[in-house]
């Protein structure tokens, strides 16, 4: 056996190669080859990709490993870095900020990074690029994906012109799975291995009929059927993962569960369960009413997981599960797309969900096959369930054609439509990768949507558009090609060709990482503020498509809406479209927006944003998260411009909303430990700055916040003082 092979397998805990594995090795993974391996969930995909970064990491390349979701990403590096670091080998995580080189990856040899992570890399002009020898494209299906896949593929087709790595892309079961590897120039590998068996059922009427034939298994009468197969799997000292659309459901569902699973918990689970419920509740410094249902549900041996939670609870959640501690979980269908959580059963109680564009509708087969493949926990079982729950005959008839026999669907690409366009012209004009129209519309013609779509011709008219619209903001300049002495090119192309170059602000736009629509917006209204008032810059960011989907409007909403558009009309620097225009209920979402921020950073509690606006602590840390990025923005294209009477405003409110502070705090939270709630305290206690922290005692400080932490500000405070004596 390769030796390299012998050294993964053992890091992982097997013996042998299985037949995923085998075959990627006879296809040459070792040997550079590029390859797209679709098999299902646990099938030993990962390790096919690990064998081939040790091997060029062998040779001195870089390994980049692609993962859609930053939860993934950690995942994946403190899975590699337990197995790696002690063969010498250094592992990198990158995944936070968009407007960083991050120069210090220069010195690992394998670098996770979400796409969105790499493709701003890109955008930054990294210095190791040339050192990649490989990329690993995990999940590689969730190119179908309009918000996540476009980046993905623009990411590999940049990859692919400049520096031509092998590439592994991983997928669960896709269709088209030949097609993909046809535009990466891999060879493709198909296999419905799976070292656990799935046994997938269809319940209905009380029976659960099973594919590959097991038996029919009947369902007790007393509670629903995704009541009675928990119920019945914790009983069998196993879990169960059960799948439902909305939040609100699983949270019904895992209170629901906790007084029939009760019953069945040890002492000694009871124990464990308290601690994690504790856990639950410190995740946050005001638990909100959601902090305390779950924490209650916990103490039962259930739990619900949908994106409103804080990545905190999330993790002690999924640390619960995978101990066996919990022993059932409500989830939304994003847990199946995230982290490696899988149980014996699975139960997809509900095969619909609703959305704006279509009403109610079935699931995708490709998002249920991926669901069902968390059924089944290697080296715990040797088989696991997947169960669907059908509420008529016609239904399961629909599921067993569907879901059971039916093919998943085509992964197509996302590229074609214009606010993805326009991010990733500019940042190829910028980077220098297209410095003309013709070089623009070839780099298209190598993406994965020119491969399925063939015909240009619709795609050469939005870019035309693009480039037109990217001119008429100042991000882009065109001019003659003059002197090129390419001796492929001919004279009549060069005549009809345009020299494309990114301006400065152009160029600064595309580092940032947001739309030029959001860009030119952000600077046409800072050229006609004098001043900014917080609440103006909050509405201003927050009517931007990267705040999308704004708050939604409720009818007790309009009559204070109403009273703060009175209020704060001299300041705002958009005023309010005509109520009949179709623009005018966005720009209401954006005034609620800004009055969720505002609230924030006047010290609303957690508890109170989640019941004045129905922010829930996850939901509120990405929309913090993504006003942050916005201010940001605002901030250096100020500057860029040389606004600098607007800065101070601008840096003040960013301050304010990332700390959830009124602006008398702002010099307390400069100290690391110090938060919003500690920051008050101090405050409310006659210590309002600096030189007030400097002066109390350590001792009454103590009796404040704690002797660690008091001891820990007396050192940043006098760090600060030497710092301050050497600049003077």
């Amino acid at each position: 056996m390769n030796p390299i092979v012998s050294q993964v397998l053992e890091k992982s805990g097997f013996k042998r190669i299985n037949p995923v594995q085998e075959a990627s090795l006879d296809a040459g993974v070792l040997e550079g080859e590029s390859l797209v391996v679709a098999a299902p969930t646990a099938s030993g995909k990962t390790l096919v990709a690990e064998f081939a970064a040790i091997n060029a990491i062998n040779q001195g390349k870089k390994v980049v490993y692609i993962v859609p979701l930053r939860a993934l990403a950690s995942e994946k590096y403190h899975d590699f870095k337990e197995k790696y670091e002690p063969l010498g080998l250094k592992i990198a995580l990158s995944i936070g900020d968009l407007d960083a080189s991050d120069p210090w990856l220069a010195k690992f040899d394998l670098i996770i990074v979400t796409s969105e992570k790499f493709d701003s890399l890109l955008r930054h002009g990294i210095p190791w690029l040339d050192q990649v020898g490989l990329v690993v494209a995990d999940e590689i299906h969730l190119m179908n994906d309009p918000g996540r896949g476009p980046t993905l593929e623009v990411t590999i087709t940049k990859l692919k012109s400049l520096v031509n790595p092998q590439i592994i892309a991983l997928s669960a079961t896709i269709r088209n799975y030949e097609e993909i590897a046809e535009w990466l120039d891999a060879k493709a590998i198909r296999s419905d291995y799976r070292p656990v068996k799935l046994y997938k059922g269809i319940c209905f009427d009380r029976e659960i009929h099973y594919v590959p034939k097991k038996w029919v298994k009947k369902i007790g009468q007393e509670y629903p059927p995704d009541f009675e197969i928990a119920k019945e799997t914790v009983k069998k000292n196993k879990q169960t993962l059960i799948f439902v659309s909305t939040r609100k459901n699983t949270e019904a569902l895992a209170g629901n569960l906790g007084n029939i699973v009760k019953n069945d918990l040890g002492h000694v689970e009871r124990t464990k369960l308290k601690k994690i419920s504790e856990n639950v509740l410190k995740a946050v410094e005001r638990p909100t009413i959601q902090c305390e249902k779950l924490s209650n549900q916990v103490l039962h041996g259930v739990a619900f997981h949908h994106a409103g939670l804080a990545n905190n609870q999330r993790k002690t959640i999924e640390d619960g599960f995978k101990e066996g501690t919990i022993k059932v979980i409500a989830a939304t269908p994003t847990l199946a797309w995230g982290v490696n959580l899988p149980a014996y059963r699975v139960v997809i109680r509900d095969l619909k969900r609703f959305s704006a564009r279509y009403g109610s509708d079935y699931i995708p087969v490709l998002e249920i096959q991926q669901m069902m493949g968390r059924a089944g926990r290697p080296k715990y079982d040797k088989e696991g369930e997947a169960i669907l729950i059908a509420k008529s005959k016609g239904e399961a008839e629909y599921v067993y054609d569907t879901y059971i026999k039916g093919e998943p669907e085509e992964i197509q690409s996302k590229l074609g439509v214009e606010p993805v366009l326009r991010m990733h012209s500019l940042a190829l004009i910028a980077s220098g990768i297209a410095f003309s129209r013709d070089r623009l519309l070839e780099f298209f013609s190598k993406t994965f949507y020119a491969h399925q779509y063939e015909d240009l011709s619709v795609l050469r008219k939005k870019l035309e558009d693009v480039i037109g619209m990217l001119k008429d903001f100042r991000f882009i300049k065109s001019g003659k090609i003059e002197g090129d002495d390419n001796p492929f090119r001919q004279a009549s192309e060069l005549a009809e060709d345009e020299k494309l170059e990114a301006t400065l602000i152009g160029k600064r736009v595309s580092e940032l990482y947001i739309d030029p629509l959001t860009a030119n917006y952000i600077i046409k209204n800072l050229e006609k503020a004098k001043f900014i008032d917080p609440f103006a810059l909050l509405q201003m960011i927050s009517n931007t498509l990267e705040m999308r989907p704004s708050l939604s409007l409720r009818k007790r909403d309009f009559e204070k809406i109403n009273e703060i558009l009175e209020e704060n009309e001299k300041i705002l620097l958009e005023k309010p479209p005509n109520p009949w225009e179709i623009e005018y209920d966005d720009y209401l979402r954006s005034i609620k927006t800004a009055w969720f921020f505002s609230e924030w950073m006047n010290e609303m509690g957690e508890d109170l944003i989640l019941e004045n606006f129905g922010v829930t602590p996850g939901e509120l840390h990405v929309r913090l998260s993504n006003a942050d990025w916005l201010l940001y923005a605002t901030q250096e294209l100020a500057l860029l411009m040389a606004m600098k009477p607007l800065l101070s405003h601008i840096r003040k409110t960013r301050l304010r909303v990332k700390y959830g502070i009124r602006e008398e705090l702002l010099p307390l939270v400069r100290l690391k430990g110090i938060g919003r709630v500690r920051a008050r305290l101090l405050h409310n206690s006659g210590l309002r700055k600096l030189s007030d922290l400097r002066k109390i005692p350590l001792q009454s400080l103590s009796r404040l916040i704690g002797p660690s932490l008091a001891k820990s500000v007396k050192d940043q405070l006098n760090e600060m003082g030497k710092e301050q004596r050497t600049v003077s």
